[in-house]
């Protein structure tokens, strides 16, 4: 068992979920429990998986949970994508969660790998 939050595939998780927190706060109210939860729910989903297979025993499950983070960063990846074309995002603003976004991807994959090899 490793403490979450030393990693920085952790903490760079945490920083997009503000991220996407802030940002949809500016979304109008109809979509609350549309795309505003939905990207909420995928960008927290990520470290929240990293933290969870900390929390597990062996390598096997803490590749487990990583998969889950990068499908939920996929996920967050679409969502971003679909706001940019709503207009409920900027460019400027989903170029740069969208970054943040492919970063973590990233981070994820070379932590993946390594777990493996």
């Amino acid at each position: 068992m490793q403490d979450f939050r030393s990693l920085k595939v952790w903490q760079k998780g945490h920083e997009l979920t503000i991220a996407v927190y802030k940002a949809t706060a500016k979304f109008p109210k109809q979509e609350l429990y549309g795309i505003t939860s939905q990207m909420r729910r995928a960008s927290a989903s990520i470290p929240s998986n990293v933290a969870e297979g900390c929390g597990r025993a062996g390598k096997p499950e803490l590749g487990r949970f990583l998969q889950i983070s990068m499908g939920s960063a996929s996920e967050l990846e679409y969502h971003l994508l679909l706001s940019r074309d709503l207009e409920l995002l900027s460019d400027s603003e989903y170029r740069r969660l969208d970054a943040l976004t492919i970063e973590l991807k990233r981070m994820l994959s070379s932590f993946i790998v390594g777990l493996r090899g």
